[in-house]
């Protein structure tokens, strides 16, 4: 299989924002080595007679194609003194400016693009190394944003060859509360644990798929981490970029502790927070990792309602993190299929990328007691909901204690994710892990089915 056609949720987008008369230039951010340039490549190959393509990292030579100004027809005579064998057919042709973040100049023009009118125009860029709100300053009102990540696991069930209908029955499972059959469950939870294996990064779904097994795909994770590491020396600029290295290397000890809280203090001996302020922020910017705040109570609005200094770090990508463990977590993983160890931080992991791959932003709740705790929370229309990890199928003594307590009066029910099968006991749905990634739709849903 071609990495070029694993399918992806952009592909869909991408043909909406086609048959959108009122279509504005395009934005595609994400992290890196997600798949976002074959993503638009595939989808210019199949709707238009004419690509223009131009990397702004990799062909610097095209960075002062703005220094004219920004008029379209003077950046496109620019652009055909470099490269004359580019054709520019009104209606018929697709500009793609990749690495838009080495070219901050490019977000100004789209203005003049949109304004024209004659050509659609897709910008891509990891945000590595720059501050997103200077490229939304300079394109603001002119643009549209779609954020990319790595695969999610419908995703990964595309690729191992499950069809929609298939997807459906999940759902439809989830929706009517119906049990799987021990065959269904057994089958699903593999490939979960598969997909926790691997993570999202397409070039090593796609070697696993092509394979049909884990041979080499350790090597791949491990050189995007290097390849991350790497860039966070070259871009890092303005910040101290070591103090980025430690936290980035960091965070499976942090996840590994009972309370997966990050502290700075524990980052290195003697370090103090003003001196590592912005290097979370920008690991965020670079979407390498997802934060989840502390609520200061369980209560709404979730967004407001959280301590901006008591967080926990995830990695973006499970996968990822599973290659960061040592040679001996490796094989215990991958050959044992112990997913039990490392204190639930895998799976809490996991279920926090699902999370964040649905549009949700992740809280957490701890009281100082350390007695109630509740790995993350969402919300429906109505109500605070939340939602908690299981390793296992251990008991759920903060679940209930929220849901029970009339003082938390915004919590009328809970989720449970575990290694168990679907279930409803009035007070909290229980879900497999395999069916988190339906959750937003299945609570958007239920109660109109």
């Amino acid at each position: 299989m071609d990495k070029k056609l694993l399918k992806r949720k952009i592909d869909n987008f991408l043909i909406e924002w086609k048959n959108n008369p009122e279509r504005m230039p395009l934005i595609v951010k994400g992290a890196r080595q997600i798949g976002k340039t074959e993503s638009i490549r595939h989808f210019a190959c199949n709707n238009y007679s004419h690509l223009v393509e131009i990397n702004f990292i990799l062909q610097k030579q095209y960075r002062d194609i703005f220094d004219d100004g920004f008029e379209v027809d003077t950046i496109l005579k620019n652009i055909s003194f470099k490269n004359p064998d580019f054709e520019f057919i009104p209606g018929q042709t697709l500009i793609f400016f990749d690495e838009i973040q080495a070219c901050i100049n490019c977000a100004t023009s789209l203005k003049s693009f949109r304004a024209d009118g004659r050509f659609d125009v897709i910008c891509s860029g990891s945000m590595m190394g720059i501050n997103y709100n200077e490229i939304e300053s300079y394109s603001v009102g002119n643009k549209e944003d779609y954020e990319m990540h790595s695969m999610d696991f419908e995703e990964f069930l595309w690729a191992k060859g499950y069809k929609p209908e298939q997807i459906e029955d999940l759902y439809r499972h989830m929706i009517t509360l119906t049990p799987f059959s021990q065959v269904e469950y057994n089958v699903m939870l593999e490939n979960f644990r598969e997909y926790m294996i691997l993570g999202g990064m397409p070039a090593v779904v796609n070697s696993f798929v092509k394979n049909k097994n884990y041979s080499g795909t350790l090597r791949l994770q491990r050189q995007i981490l290097l390849d991350y590491e790497e860039d966070i020396t070259k871009y890092a600029a303005g910040l101290d970029q070591g103090r980025i290295l430690n936290i980035y290397r960091r965070i499976p000890v942090f996840l590994g502790k009972d309370n997966k809280k990050f502290q700075i203090s524990k980052v290195e001996r003697g370090a103090r927070t003003r001196e590592y302020v912005g290097t979370v922020e920008w690991l965020t910017d670079a979407a390498i990792i997802n934060v989840c705040h502390c609520m200061l109570y369980p209560e709404l609005p979730l967004k407001g309602n959280y301590n901006p200094d008591n967080y926990k770090i995830y990695y973006r990508d499970t996968g990822l993190l599973i290659a960061s463990l040592d040679e001996e977590a490796q094989e215990d993983l991958r050959y044992n299929k112990n997913f039990n160890t490392y204190k639930g931080a895998i799976y809490e992991n996991m279920i926090a990328d699902m999370l964040v791959k649905q549009g949700y932003s992740l809280f957490f709740y701890r009281n100082e007691k350390g007695t109630l705790e509740m790995d993350f929370f969402v919300r429906d229309a109505n109500s605070l909901i939340p939602v908690e990890v299981k390793a296992g199928d251990n008991a759920t003594v903060s679940l209930n204690n929220l849901i029970n307590d009339n003082s938390y009066g915004e919590i009328k029910y809970g989720i449970k994710f575990g290694n168990k099968n679907i279930g409803f006991n009035d007070k909290f749905y229980a879900f497999p892990y395999f069916l988190a990634f339906l959750l937003k739709r299945f609570l958007k849903e239920k109660d109109n089915y």
